[in-house]
């Protein structure tokens, strides 16, 4: 049996979860979304807490696996739809810049030309300043999906540091060639 499948989800307040037959619908401030279970998972409310189990054979490694992923991906909804999630993303280089265009955001970085990067209806991308950007929304792997889109635009090299890079993520940097003696 999955660990992470047995864990019992809370309900935090302002969340509402209802389940019909394979669909689990959840609303919370922030907005709604839907997490479709396979078959073998089913979901059961008590009072403000939520259980996944799944039915069927205990040693079946496949239903086990997917036991602890719709544990995962439903707590991962509650948590979007009440708080939300966000990433921060940093521009490093001389010249390289963002600039916000309504909801969509025009990059400069060192191409001979500007990028125009449109985001999902569902997630917006704030530029905060003209090197920091924050990428918010209710589904973590939109989010996710997003920042990871954006630093492929110029993902940083490992000589000077120059590109697209999460806040908190460290670059490798290498040695430049060597000059002869």
């Amino acid at each position: 049996m999955s660990r992470v499948g047995k864990k019992i989800i809370e309900i935090p307040e302002g969340v509402t979860v209802q389940v019909n037959n394979d669909i689990v619908n959840i609303q919370g401030k922030l907005g709604n979304d839907i997490v479709k279970l396979l078959a073998g998972i089913e979901v059961t409310i008590e009072d403000k807490t939520l259980k996944i189990v799944k039915k069927g054979d205990e040693k079946d490694k496949k239903l086990s696996a997917l036991h602890g992923l719709f544990r995962a991906l439903i707590n991962n909804t509650i948590i979007g739809v009440s708080t939300g999630f966000k990433k921060e993303i940093e521009i490093v280089g001389v010249g390289y810049r963002a600039a916000q265009q309504n909801k969509n955001v025009e990059f400069s970085l060192g191409y001979s030309h500007s990028i125009v990067f449109a985001p999902p209806h569902d997630v917006s991308v704030k530029v905060l300043e003209p090197t920091k950007l924050e990428i918010t929304g209710i589904n973590r792997q939109k989010v996710g999906q997003v920042a990871a889109n954006i630093r492929e635009l110029r993902p940083p090299e490992p000589y000077k540091g120059k590109g697209v890079k999460y806040k908190n993520e460290h670059i490798k940097r290498k040695a430049g060639k060597a000059g002869k003696a």
